[in-house]
């Protein structure tokens, strides 16, 4: 009888360790958040994004031809601001195509709206986004760019897991930041491709010559798998 106690006693401890102990390479749910710093979202003076050097500066042009920011296609530009890239692509798109200007500040997304107004630019519609979904149609868009606004996102796998439902088939998505530490205004480049492949993204080209010299700066185009 002794004995038979014993045994149960030890059966029962090696049934709770067991539990308690991770099974050997067990990862983290790729569902889940990788913890990183990411930047307050701005929410300051919009019109400081509108200075006469930042065409020239960003290669915009270049920038809309590696997408194919062309008449008729459908163009998403996410953390747009003060719809800076959104009036540049609604008239490289024309009348016929379509720009979607998704921002998580309500004051950035009425700005936008007046702005579109004012220069007569029909094809924007505006919308409040949320940190982990842009809230777009379902597949309705042919071009997605994020220009320094991926490091403020703070749920970026679920913004660009709902972002690829609405993705039609070749849609390119880029994204333009700088390296830093995800509170400076910056987020490592590896850090993004990392995600991006997490979230279902492939990466198709790096364009390092449409950055500064200094190599804070990058231009990383995705496609989704």
């Amino acid at each position: 009888m002794q004995c038979t106690r014993i045994l149960r006693i030890l059966l029962g401890a090696a049934l709770l360790i067991a539990a308690l102990v991770p099974v050997v390479g067990q990862t983290t749910p790729a569902t889940e958040q990788g913890p990183r710093k990411t930047s307050t979202p701005y929410s300051g003076d919009l019109t400081i994004f509108d200075y006469p050097e930042r065409d020239e500066k960003l290669h915009i042009d270049q920038v809309m031809d590696l997408l194919s920011v062309t008449p008729g296609k459908a163009v998403a530009d996410i953390g747009a601001g003060s719809g800076w890239f959104t009036v540049r692509a609604a008239k490289r798109v024309t009348a016929t195509g379509k720009v979607y200007a998704v921002d998580i500040n309500p004051e950035a997304v009425a700005y936008i709206q007046k702005r579109a107004q004012k220069d007569g630019l029909s094809n924007i519609t505006t919308i409040r986004g949320s940190a982990d979904d842009p809230r777009l149609p379902a597949s309705k868009v042919d071009a997605v760019l994020l220009l320094k606004t991926y490091h403020e996102v703070a749920k970026p796998l679920d913004l660009m897991r709902n972002l690829r439902l609405a993705l039609r088939p070749d849609a390119r998505v880029g994204i333009i930041d700088r390296n830093g530490n995800g509170s400076d205004h910056g987020v490592p480049m590896k850090t993004v491709i990392s995600e991006m492949e997490s979230a279902g993204y492939r990466l198709q080209s790096e364009h390092d010559e449409l950055v500064k010299g200094d190599r804070m700066d990058y231009f990383l185009i995705f496609s989704a798998k």
